[in-house]
């Protein structure tokens, strides 16, 4: 918590007409990006993974969440768990690269195991040479430290400080808008994953999917089926923001065939799709016949990782013929999101001007991205207080 505040935002809690944007600080500052991690990223359900890649019993996969070191298991019962990826012995970490644990999670230092529960099992020598126990280690206060988690959409969410509302609450609103979507979703396979790198703060790339302002100039291809007119706001403040389109046309083969739909979807998304920004860090797009996922990973004040994961209504062996149509569907779609990382590290450059203001929104067209800045802006205030 800081004594002092680092930046003034009172002007971001502002109705949209009198707001300025969050200041060049919350872009450039090392200070404020820690405070932010702890504020806005710790403090809330970030996403860090996606559960497709433990699909089985002993799968596990570690990941660095902004300097937190987290291990992602599938555990016997088929649950997904994530601890702290650091033995409770010496601090070492447990495992350094994905792969398939075969009984145990052993720490590669002095061999301690943990359980795919987390439980700790076996201390090699604890005791002495010949002796695996000792009185002063009590293997029921050394279990792994297990971080608060939950699977929404594919998705591992995980509330690391541990005070966030529980999941289902938190996304209520989220879960209620789509839960025509509440149902298997099954990735496309190899080529329905990939990741881009860009040299901006992780929340240039929340506020440019927020809007279709940019639509015109940035994506003119997509503009051709998808005008700026044809587009609708969404704003649910302190949940989610982003746009809808009414207009959605099929990606087809050459003889006419398409992926095959969600079952049970309303006539909204007969022509419809929608795409939300949840906070903090979460891109979801939505369509009749496919759905993808962007978790953006914050890197550093300046670098940020993008995480895409497209998912259909099938799996990929019932679909075996739309194969070519899979991978097409994706290099559509890294296309679109490429498009975007010259404006997101634009805006990254043009944060070191020391006379932008944070910036004048429309009314007309910037009410999602205000929605986010007010609510990270909400987030640090709480935090401060």
């Amino acid at each position: 918590m800081s004594a002092i505040p680092l930046t003034n935002i009172d002007a971001v809690l502002n109705p949209i007409e009198l707001a300025r944007g969050l200041p060049n600080e919350h872009y450039t500052s090392n200070d404020v990006f820690e405070e932010e991690k702890q504020a806005v990223l710790f403090n809330n359900w970030s996403a860090i993974g996606f559960a497709k890649d433990i699909p089985d019993p002993g799968d596990a996969k570690p990941t660095n969440f902004i300097g937190m070191p987290l291990l992602m298991v599938r555990d016997n019962k088929g649950n997904v768990n994530v601890f702290q990826n650091t033995c409770r012995h010496r601090g070492m970490i447990l495992v350094k690269h994905p792969t398939k644990i075969i009984g145990a999670i052993r720490c590669p230092y002095h061999s301690w195991c943990y359980k795919l529960s987390g439980e700790l099992c076996a201390t090699p020598m604890v005791g002495g040479p010949e002796k695996n126990t000792h009185e002063a280690i009590n293997y029921d206060d050394l279990g792994l430290f297990k971080i608060r988690s939950y699977v929404w959409q594919d998705i591992i969410f995980v509330n690391i400080s541990n005070n966030a509302p529980e999941f289902r609450d938190y996304a209520a609103k989220a879960i209620e808008r789509w839960k025509e979507f509440e149902k298997p979703l099954h990735h496309g396979g190899q080529s329905s994953s990939f990741e881009l790198s860009l040299n901006t703060n992780w929340k240039l790339a929340v506020e440019n999917y927020c809007e279709s302002y940019h639509l015109p100039w940035v994506h003119p291809e997509l503009n051709i089926t998808s005008k700026i007119e044809d587009h609708y706001d969404i704003e649910e403040p302190g949940h989610f923001s982003g746009q809808g389109s009414h207009v959605y046309t099929q990606m087809k083969t050459e003889n006419g065939n398409v992926f095959p739909d969600f079952m049970g979807l309303s006539n909204k998304w007969n022509t419809g799709s929608e795409y939300l920004s949840f906070y903090p860090n979460v891109l979801l797009g939505a369509h009749r016949d496919h759905v993808y996922a962007i978790i953006i990973e914050p890197i550093s004040t300046s670098k940020t990782k993008e995480h895409v994961s497209i998912y259909y209504a099938q799996k990929p062996e019932e679909m075996s013929s739309l194969g070519a149509l899979v991978d097409a569907n994706a290099k559509f779609w890294k296309m679109v999101f490429l498009e975007d990382v010259g404006v997101v590290e634009g805006m990254q450059s043009g944060r070191h001007g020391l006379l932008f203001d944070g910036g004048k929104f429309s009314p007309a067209m910037d009410g999602p991205t205000h929605c986010f800045h007010h609510w990270v802006a909400t987030q640090v205030n709480q935090f401060r207080q």
